[in-house]
């Protein structure tokens, strides 16, 4: 399939394996041994899947769950990590690179290169205060654009900064006053005072009390609430439980439940979060989106706060589980539009679909080219998805006035 020699030595001189800095591990892919550092001896774990699976993963531009090894181990079955798993997640990012430069290789194009981005300078930004529980909590929020209010919500481990794009694009910023903000302990809002590193653990009552609080502490008006993820989750929860407080939601990326994303590697004393939690969301977007956006995804994955995306996990992959619940959901009061990217591993279109269709007077579609994090992985490729939710949604808002 691909020249184990050339291989090993595109990878030796490969400036991105920097990252393998003081690693002193080896392991084995598609038969061929990689050694990092002095190695250990025998490699420590193997990684394994079926021929076929191998072609896909290989193409350029390769089918969904296909993308990366995570989404091959979650969906493809056959796929393995033999050997030490500990090790595996130690080194995940090497292995990341490792296969990118061998789909390069395989495929005999050349690899994305990373262009300039887009200026960004249209936001302003603040704090504010919402109370919890009667605790006070300083909250950072940015806002941008002019017209009906609507919230942006950032995906486990993240914060608002996902959003500089859209809220700099002169089609949203002439019809919508967007807000996006960073849930406490994420990004600029800092953990209550006196709260110990590592307890955060969010739940489905906080985050629904937390946005509807930050609604309220900035006097929103019905506002759109937009989210991916856990995000998309609350979107769900939030219509099924204010559905006179929001105007719309559009939930990407979501469904009634998503089983099977928790991982412990995340909070995990042996293992680099900055490292392993960026390299466990990479794979779940698109191998189409520009090189540019994916890298400041994983940069800003790398920066989230001790225990903040695990904690995050529990509530996307464990507490949350509307499956009971979201036909309930009163669309004639809060429209709702649900948006999934086709080449999401971990909520895919089709848990997705099944969702939408137990709403009734819910809107879905699988957005081509996208995966888990549309907003901020290819911005300019979801602006259009969001136009048109919006569009749909203000429709029916109409003939309910």
């Amino acid at each position: 399939m691909i020249d184990g020699k050339l291989w090993r030595e595109t990878c030796a001189t490969d400036e991105r394996l920097a990252l393998a800095s003081g690693a002193e591990v080896s392991f084995t892919a598609c038969g061929v041994d990689f050694v990092f550092g002095a190695g250990s001896g025998a490699p420590a774990f193997e990684l394994r899947a079926p021929d076929a699976a191998w072609q896909r993963f290989f193409q350029r531009v390769p089918p969904p769950w296909y993308q990366s090894f995570f989404g091959m181990l979650m969906r493809v079955p056959g796929t393995e990590i033999h050997g030490d798993e500990l090790a595996f997640a130690q080194h995940a990012h090497l292995v990341r690179r490792v296969l990118e430069i061998g789909r390069t290789l395989a495929s005999g194009e050349p690899e994305p290169v990373a262009g300039p981005l887009p200026e960004a300078h249209a936001t302003t930004g603040g704090y504010t205060t919402v109370r919890l529980d009667g605790v006070p909590h300083r909250v950072f929020y940015e806002e941008s654009g002019t017209g009906p209010d609507m919230i942006f919500l950032h995906t486990a481990g993240a914060d608002s900064r996902q959003f500089t794009y859209l809220m700099n694009d002169d089609r949203l910023r002439a019809n919508r006053h967007m807000v996006a903000f960073d849930l406490p302990w994420h990004g600029r809002s800092a953990p209550p005072p006196g709260a110990a590193p590592g307890t955060y653990a969010l739940t489905t009552d906080r985050y629904a009390e937390t946005v509807v609080a930050l609604a309220d502490a900035l006097g929103l008006h019905r506002p759109v609430v937009v989210g991916a993820s856990m995000a998309g989750e609350i979107c769900l929860e939030l219509a099924l439980r204010h559905p006179d407080r929001f105007g719309g939601v559009v939930a990407c990326e979501a469904s009634d439940k998503v089983p099977g994303r928790q991982v412990s590697w995340a909070r995990d004393p042996r293992v680099d979060q900055t490292l392993f939690v960026p390299e466990w969301v990479d794979g779940l977007m698109a191998p189409q989106s520009p090189a540019e956006y994916r890298a400041e995804v994983w940069w800003g994955y790398s920066q989230g706060g001790h225990g903040t995306f695990a904690g995050d996990i529990l509530f996307y992959s464990g507490d949350w589980d509307a499956t009971d619940r979201v036909a309930g959901i009163d669309t004639g009061r809060c429209p709702v539009v649900m948006l999934t990217g086709e080449y999401d591993y971990s909520c895919t279109a089709e848990m997705s679909r099944r969702t939408a269709e137990k709403i009734p007077g819910a809107a879905f579609a699988v957005m081509p080219r996208l995966g888990h994090f549309p907003h901020a992985e290819n911005p300019p490729l979801f602006v259009p998805h969001l136009l048109d939710a919006l569009s749909l949604i203000d429709d029916r808002t109409e003939r309910l006035a």
